[in-house]
């Protein structure tokens, strides 16, 4: 399969917080439109990787990383790739919902006012946005009499709903997961792991997930880690019922982690 299926690839990648050493010769490949999630024990680099891909890791300070990363075809440390433009192909959603203290409508439009030149914007484009983005993520004909409201007020399930909601007028090719589902209710998590499945094909996903039934649901394939290394990387049935590293097998046996 050629490099044009693939979102996400890194080559050789390797990642250390000061001395300690996060990431070791990671080779993966994550294709494009399908779901797949990141797995094992906590501390086993899940979080890191997911985060490369946006270089959001360059926020924590003292990180030295070495090898490839590309995303979309570009190595995102070439010289002329810009930092705002990776960001807008690669969306991000956190464990805890975390919308802006403003209104559900200007919490949906904040990235097209920041992205889009303010010459080119006006009230039918920017309603357009909203519309679409709330149908999306199926929070329209809940919210379409409160769009003025402030965004902190909806329930934790709509509010992470309105974070995806917030990346999809930039109109990424990937959105990265982390733990999406962690502060959710059982309603709450059937909820967004039906979002995902919905809008599977659309968009390339990348989720980092602690729940093993979760990433048996949603998933089209699943990287299993552990101490900063890819152990196993299959079709999520095939990891699952049929493992090649015992490491995988014990894990997803849950004998640790």
């Amino acid at each position: 399969m050629s490099d044009s299926s693939y979102s996400l690839i890194t080559r050789g990648l390797n990642l250390w917080y000061g001395r300690f050493q996060a990431l070791m010769d990671v080779n993966v490949r994550i294709r494009q439109g399908l779901i797949t999630a990141l797995i094992g024990p906590s501390g086993c680099g899940k979080t890191t990787l997911l985060r490369c891909f946006n270089r959001i890791n360059e926020r924590y300070g003292d990180v030295t990383i070495t090898g490839e990363i590309h995303v979309l075809g570009r190595n995102i440390y070439d010289p002329d790739v810009s930092l705002i433009e990776l960001r807008r192909q690669v969306g991000m959603v956190f464990q805890r919902p975390n919308p802006l203290p403003l209104s559900i409508y200007e919490n949906v439009v904040f990235g097209l006012r920041i992205h889009t030149p303010r010459s080119e914007l006006n009230r039918a484009l920017l309603d357009e946005a909203v519309e679409k983005a709330l149908r999306e993520v199926g929070l329209w004909n809940e919210l379409k009499d409160r769009l003025h409201h402030r965004a902190t007020e909806l329930q934790l399930e709509q509010q992470q709903k309105l974070c995806l909601a917030r990346l999809l007028p930039l109109k990424p090719e990937v959105i990265l997961l982390d733990e999406p589902c962690s502060a959710l209710d059982v309603d709450g998590t059937r909820a967004i792991e039906e979002l995902i499945l919905s809008l599977r094909g659309r968009y390339t996903f990348l989720i980092v997930t602690h729940n093993m039934s979760q990433a048996r649901r949603i998933s089209d394939e699943c990287i299993f880690m552990l101490m900063g290394r890819v152990v196993e990387h299959a079709r999520t049935e095939d990891l699952f019922l049929n493992p090649r590293d015992p490491k995988t097998a014990e894990y997803i046996e849950g004998r640790y982690g």
